[in-house]
């Protein structure tokens, strides 16, 4: 049977993704039930410290549902939420469970509303005029920042997906939105820059990026080391920091706040994206230990990092961001604290896949490809994968 052709119930218990995020974020266990298929549960889900996950796909259960089958879900005292790609296969499981008696909800719109889940949090560890925001996407671990002062704004590394979210704030704010900034040519998700440069913000890359083969069909500015954009009374310098792309910059924010992209993360470094194809990577992973230790670290350690991505392994700030102190991060993460021929070593024996699409979406962020809005969004759906291994960071 088709999935798009499934009997589904008229009425089971059901969530929206908000509620499910409002959930995970106060601590609550919850057993999720993924019934999509192996494929697509491999290359993402939603995890959290306090989520157990089961992946039985939807069509183990178009034959009915029989004991063997029954013994595989899980019947605890977490509430069981079955979970698909658009909600409907999910529902048509919860509505099996629910005749055989085990309480289940159905995560209405499946995966697709999870990844429209974007949460706002002011940086209150931010010391300079004006208001920095931390927009965060916990389907994919993607971060983006707002700095607001004297009725002025700028947006940095937004997502194309929400547009609309960023306008509607500036206006809620009563602020002018004038830069929308990339700090490097993404190849996890498709870049908001130019979708905001058509309303009015003027779209700022990085000069070394444009060597990259850069074709936006409207004018654009670029930023190369120490450059300096203002902000209503705020000053953010641009930092070269390669390795994780070859154009890769961070923002210095009033010299109190380090955006550093996808250089450093708070658990862990920037992986390499190999520009010029594998046999680049050494290479690449050479400059991010340069670019570590000549351009980040050599920063006061009271600089707050606010990096472009989390993951699980990411702690919170007291404030509800993702953000941590860099004198903090020295000390807890042993690989800023070793010699160049440890460092290229550790990241190469364990290198994380590369993003799902990447070559589709470095192609329409670079501007040589075009693709509508829903295209777009199904395109960059999926897992940070632009963190180098834990494991090969920390040896654990």
């Amino acid at each position: 049977m088709d999935i798009d052709n499934l009997p589904l119930p008229d009425d089971v218990s059901s969530l929206d993704a908000r509620e499910l995020q409002d959930r995970l974020s106060r601590g609550d266990r919850l057993t999720l039930l993924d019934v999509r298929t192996e494929r697509e549960f491999d290359g993402w889900r939603i995890e959290s410290e306090n989520v157990d996950i089961l992946n039985v796909p939807y069509y183990e259960f178009l034959e009915g549902v029989d004991d063997e089958l029954l013994a595989r879900i899980p019947r605890g005292d977490d509430e069981l939420i079955a979970v698909c790609v658009k909600g409907g296969a999910s529902a048509y499981v919860v509505g099996l469970l629910e005749d055989e008696g085990i309480a289940a909800t159905n995560l209405d719109g499946g995966m697709n509303s999870w990844a429209r889940i974007y949460d706002t949090v002011e940086v209150t560890g931010y010391e300079g005029p004006g208001t920095l925001l931390q927009y965060q996407r916990p389907s994919s671990g993607c971060l983006a920042y707002m700095i607001v002062s004297e009725g002025e704004a700028a947006i940095v590394d937004p997502l194309r997906a929400f547009t609309e979210r960023y306008l509607e704030d500036a206006e809620a704010l009563g602020v002018e939105l004038g830069y929308a900034i990339d700090t490097h040519i993404h190849a996890d998700h498709v870049s908001g820059v130019r979708a905001l440069a058509a309303r009015g913000p003027t779209a700022v890359i990085p000069e070394p990026s444009v060597a990259r083969g850069v074709e936006y069909e409207r004018e654009y500015t670029t930023v190369a080391d120490g450059d300096v954009l203002s902000v209503g009374g705020v000053s953010i310098e641009a930092i070269h920091t390669p390795g994780h792309t070859s154009g890769m910059t961070s923002y210095l924010v009033d010299e109190s706040v380090l955006l550093t992209g996808d250089c450093l993360f708070l658990e862990s470094v920037g992986s390499p994206d190999p520009e010029g194809g594998e046999r680049g990577v050494p290479d690449a992973v050479r400059w991010l230990y340069e670019t570590l230790q000549r351009r980040i670290l050599s920063l006061p350690d009271d600089v707050l990092v606010a990096p472009g991505h989390f993951s699980d392994a990411s702690v919170r700030a007291s404030d509800g961001t993702y953000t941590a102190p860099l004198g903090e991060l020295r000390d807890a993460m042993p690989s800023l604290d070793v010699d160049r021929e440890t460092f290229v070593e550790s990241l190469l024996s364990d290198a994380p896949p590369r993003p799902r699409n990447f070559e589709e979406i470095i192609a329409v962020n670079l501007g040589q490809s075009a693709l509508a809005d829903d295209a777009a969004f199904e395109l960059e759906l999926g897992p940070n994968n632009c963190a180098a291994s834990q494991h090969a960071l920390t040896g654990d």
